[in-house]
């Protein structure tokens, strides 16, 4: 990681959805190396046929880079299950201070090709369960002395390429950005910073390579998931009372943080990277 931790984190508690793999676990460990206290908000307790990763796995990797770590079995559309890991957080850490919506699923199919159960599967984990963990960590950000939600999310570009392809996902997707907008309004008298994070280049994990059916082929042609937890420790680390209701793309954001080479983000720096859905369309740099 280019970013340096600072321990600005030390003793803060961080929720994250989805942090058994991928950018969520992370995010989580990066976090933990300030010495953060994570709660682990996914469904996988045990070992998938294709995913490798389970919530305690990642727990035994986040207290060995140096967090605390609460594992907590949570389908986000499941209202009990979410208020349940909400309420082993407090009582195991005394607070939230960040939640992170990382939880997705994902299905790029057409309008035909899209059964109304992966229509259902989509709207209820990425749109309703960002609503409703935020709506459940509210009464406890609201205590924090710098209280932010951080979502996976896209900008909302009204692009119709974004939506022809796989308009199903695009609408549930974006409701996660739509909650950002709302509720970074709605949320600033609180002093609640609420925004939208997103890489700008493909970002290489298990799900990503099962999207690509299975094989290493794009590899090369993405930056790892270590770029988008720079990213987010920086945004974590602004004032919530005055950075808030932002849309960022990793790469953009960091070179405002000062960071000029990402080769160190690419699995292959000579590669060209692939752009991720949702962009503006700009050459991505290499350094």
């Amino acid at each position: 990681m280019i970013i340096k931790n600072t321990g600005f984190f030390h003793g803060k508690t961080a929720l994250i959805s989805g942090a058994s793999r991928g950018i969520g676990k992370q995010i989580a460990l990066k976090l933990a190396a300030d010495g953060a206290n994570i709660v682990i908000a996914a469904k996988t307790a045990n070992e998938h046929p294709t995913l490798p990763g389970t919530i305690y796995s990642a727990a035994e990797e986040i207290k060995k880079a140096g967090g605390k770590c609460l594992p907590c079995i949570v389908d986000v559309r499941d209202e009990r299950s979410v208020e349940k890991a909400v309420e082993a957080a407090v009582a195991k850490f005394g607070g939230i201070d960040i939640l992170v919506n990382n939880a997705s699923a994902i299905s790029l199919t057409d309008t035909l090709n899209t059964p109304m159960k992966r229509f259902d599967l989509m709207h209820n984990v990425n749109a309703r369960g960002t609503f409703m963990l935020s709506q459940k960590c509210l009464p406890h950000l609201k205590k924090s002395s710098n209280p932010h939600i951080l979502n996976i999310s896209p900008p909302l570009l009204m692009d119709p390429k974004w939506f022809a392809p796989h308009v199903a996902y695009t609408m549930a997707k974006y409701g996660m950005s739509m909650c950002v907008l709302g509720m970074s309004d709605e949320l600033k008298p609180l002093g609640i910073a609420v925004n939208a994070l997103w890489p700008r280049t493909v970002i290489w994990t298990a799900a990503s390579k099962m999207l690509f059916g299975g094989n290493d082929e794009g590899q090369n042609n993405a930056r790892k998931p270590e770029i988008m937890a720079d990213a987010a420790y920086e945004v974590l680390r602004k004032p919530s009372t005055k950075f808030t209701g932002n849309f960022l793309i990793d790469e953009d954001f960091l070179r405002k943080s000062g960071i000029e080479n990402f080769d160190e983000y690419s699995y292959d720096p000579s590669a060209t990277l692939a752009e991720d859905f949702f962009v503006p369309s700009k050459n991505v740099s290499k350094i």
